[in-house]
């Protein structure tokens, strides 16, 4: 059968490269249930279970081998709206062993960095693999996500995060535990992604298996670390010039003639750094344009590009 209605839910337990599942609800999954104040409760369907608020239960019962979009009322009265939860739903609500990489910066990831159908990206930093969620759809199953994390106990939270949301292990994912400059594999890649404490540590590392053209996204928290992996990009020689970027999200109220923003708004979570691998043998050309007065005074500790140290000493009346 074809169409919408007809599509048979995926098997539980199935693999699919999308994470995606339609037709009836089923025992087993997990749905959104959404009161009428818009408060969201995650509920992993089960038969002859009950979903207990303070407005009375809500019988499982009542939502099995219905549709989404399907509306349960609990034993109080109170209307809640059903959905199975989409990728960035799941992604802020789904067990962490470390902090996630918020939607909002996910997306820019994505498109800034070009993530494609059969696209062989390296990933270090994995986390709870929030990230690895949507590197994973993008690539598909023609394309492989190696992801490299430190920490075996946050390895084993992503895996199990990737399994629930995919109902198995995906067929692109390549999950490697170990330190990445240490542990990183000979495969060529078209893309990397780096979430780490110490990202510039692993640039030259990168550098080697990053093919001409290919694009380094690093993800940081603050403007120390955003300041330190653009220089050691830039010192590195092998790559353009990197730029950064930070990106928030404000969400709008709109009733009748009541148009305002809404009271909150999803702020500062870091900052996305973005560099082109550029062709063997071939080296940055030198910037043309010197740095602002004190950038790479006597204060700075950090690594210092090659056009840096070619400049003539800066005179105190400059």
């Amino acid at each position: 059968m074809t169409g919408a209605e007809g599509t048979e839910p995926r098997r539980e337990g199935a693999a699919a490269p999308s994470g995606v599942r339609t037709g009836p609800l089923v025992a087993g999954e997990r749905v959104t249930l959404t009161d009428q104040k818009g408060r969201r409760h995650s509920v992993l369907l089960r038969a002859g279970g009950v979903f207990h608020t303070t407005h009375g239960g809500v019988a499982h019962d009542d939502l099995i081998g219905r549709p989404e979009g399907s509306v349960a009322r609990s034993v109080g009265g109170h209307l809640f709206l059903a959905f199975r939860p989409v990728l960035n739903e799941f992604a802020v609500s789904m067990p962490r062993g470390a902090a996630v990489i918020y939607p909002k910066d996910a997306a820019a990831i994505l498109m800034q960095a070009d993530i494609f159908p059969g696209a062989r990206v390296l990933e270090a930093g994995v986390g709870s693999g929030a990230l690895t969620l949507s590197l994973l759809r993008a690539v598909g199953s023609a394309g492989t996500v190696y992801s490299y994390e430190r920490r075996e106990d946050f390895a084993r939270v992503a895996a199990k995060n990737v399994e629930t949301f995919f109902g198995g292990p995906h067929p692109a994912w390549r999950l490697r535990v170990g330190d990445l400059v240490e542990t990183i594999g000979p495969e060529p890649v078209d893309r990397v992604i780096l979430d780490m404490l110490r990202p510039w540590d692993c640039v030259a590392a990168v550098a080697e298996v990053l093919i001409p053209g290919g694009f380094l996204c690093v993800y940081v928290a603050t403007t120390t670390q955003m300041g330190r992996v653009m220089d050691q990009i830039r010192t590195h020689e092998g790559f353009t010039e990197p730029w950064a970027r930070e990106y928030e999200v404000r969400e709008w109220h709109a009733e009748g003639l009541a148009i305002r923003p809404a009271h909150t708004a999803t702020g500062h979570t870091g900052y996305l750094v973005f560099a082109r691998r550029l062709a063997p043998g071939v080296t940055a050309p030198l910037r043309r344009r010197r740095p602002a007065p004190g950038a790479y005074g006597p204060d700075y500790t950090g690594p210092r590009p090659g056009w840096v140290r070619a400049l003539p000493p800066e005179r105190d009346d400059e």
